[in-house]
């Protein structure tokens, strides 16, 4: 018979041993939970104040080169950065920049009749490989917040230089001055009178003969999940308020911006895929019908989409992912030559009796009937109730290759010549056995087959766009 003391002694130790398992497993559980909540409250407050500032603070865990805060010139791994002046602060120093360090000024007050805009200088964290205007000597390049950029014309300063230098120098915006609204021009138009027919010519005559302003149309869900970066260099080369996120603010009311330039001197840079482009012209398209005939611009296509099939036709190249700096990309526009592009009208209507009026669709690349329109349909449709997962060009292809090959197993568009009559110029058309139907309007198709040109035996003539 066992010894009741040993028995007493055995339980104690079997509960003793529960209890300081239990302690061991949950406390770090605990723990791990405690500092996830205090995290996600800090990063709420962080971001409560980082949308409340006069700054476009944007945060970073960690910056991709040596960086220096404007505020304390310690340097920093994570903290804040500005994406339209480029201020770059710790965390602790965000509230100190919001009331010390101005902002990029979108829009000046002036009753001069003469432009002249100051330099607006920010210290430190210049760009690689930059050089003072005044000495031609390399900037940046002590380990310590050094020297000055300016949030216009980009043009670097030594700090010895510029105390040399008069801080009464105009700025004449740099290499893209052309390209850029300038921050006194929106408000001598507001000062304008209204009801009248403006005169918006004689506004900007006081800026140079060549102006072409560009609005830049970024839609950050499109295909390589570049758009974020994209907004921050383009609002840090141009003026803030002529660069728009179309994900946020709709491309119609992005473009009102064009009526309130000179007529026909507007260009916008759509930087998305062929979808968002087609969601421009579209809106482009809107304004005809409004009266605006006068500023419709002329749109130049920044490819960072899945296919890119109407930038590749068009000259842009099949896909953009950051391998040319932005500066080279606005250079190529002033450079561009304006072509014409033939944009169709595609009406659907049942042969049954309907109350609904046919539906009218505008069709820029090309229109199809059969497994690759479901496919494309597939994929739009996963891609709205899942937007988070689609967020690469390589995923987003293999999205395309997942459906693809499932209609090649399935066949829901089998023996489609039976369900759809061809007819070209009045005439009816006898369809072969096919699944489906492409009809093009631009050389490349599907992600950059060329279907017109080299079809089997017999040439063809190059596809042309107008």
């Amino acid at each position: 018979m066992d010894d009741p003391e040993i028995v007493a002694s055995a339980i104690f130790g079997d509960w003793n041993l529960i209890v300081w398992t239990t302690f061991a497993v949950l406390v770090p559980v605990i723990f791990t939970l405690w500092c996830s909540a205090q995290r996600a409250k800090r990063c709420m407050q962080l971001k409560s104040i980082l949308r409340k500032g006069k700054h476009e603070w944007h945060y970073t865990d960690l910056f991709s080169k040596p960086t220096y805060c404007s505020i304390c010139t310690q340097h920093i791994l994570q903290g804040a950065f500005c994406v339209s002046c480029g201020v770059c602060v710790d965390e602790g120093c965000i509230k100190k920049a919001e009331k010390r360090l101005k902002c990029k000024e979108i829009t000046t007050l002036t009753t001069q009749k003469k432009v002249q805009t100051l330099h607006q200088w920010v210290r430190g964290n210049v760009p690689l490989c930059s050089y003072c205007i005044n000495c031609k000597q390399l900037c940046g390049s002590q380990p310590k917040l050094c020297d000055y950029r300016c949030m216009w014309c980009q043009r670097t300063v030594h700090d010895d230089c510029k105390d040399r230098s008069s801080d009464k120098e105009s700025c004449d915006f740099g290499e893209f001055r052309n390209l850029i609204i300038p921050p006194d021009y929106l408000f001598r138009v507001s000062q304008l009178p209204r009801g009248k027919s403006v005169d918006f010519e004689k506004v900007a005559s006081c800026y140079n003969a060549h102006w072409t302003p560009l609005i830049v149309l970024v839609n950050t869900r499109s295909g390589n999940n570049m758009g974020e970066v994209l907004l921050g260099e383009f609002k840090t080369l141009l003026n803030p308020v002529q660069v728009f996120d179309i994900s946020v603010v709709p491309p119609m009311r992005a473009l009102q911006l064009c009526s309130l330039l000179p007529c026909n001197s507007a260009r916008v840079l759509v930087c998305g895929g062929d979808g968002t482009v087609g969601w421009v012209l579209d809106a482009i398209d809107e304004m005809k019908i409004k009266g605006h005939e006068k500023f419709i611009p002329y749109v130049a296509v920044l490819p960072i989409g899945t296919g890119n099939d109407l930038a590749n036709s068009l000259g842009w190249g099949a896909g953009y992912a950051g391998e040319i700096p932005v500066e080279h990309i606005l250079r190529n526009i002033m450079d561009a030559d304006v072509v014409k592009l033939d944009r169709w009208k595609v009406q659907v209507a049942s042969k049954r009796y309907s109350l609904r009026k046919p539906k009218v669709l505008s069709m820029n690349n090309y229109f199809s009937v059969g497994p690759d329109a479901l496919m494309a349909l597939n994929f739009h449709a996963q891609r709205e109730k899942t937007p988070s997962l689609f967020s690469s060009r390589i995923i987003n292809k293999a999205a395309y290759l997942f459906y693809g090959t499932k209609d090649c197993l399935v066949q829901e568009c089998k023996d489609l010549s039976k369900k759809v009559q061809l007819e070209l110029d009045g005439e009816r058309v006898e369809l072969p056995e096919l699944e489906g139907i492409i009809v093009l309007n631009i050389a490349y198709w599907g992600g950059g087959c060329r279907l017109w040109e080299g079809m089997g035996d017999e040439p063809y003539p190059p596809a042309s766009l107008f």
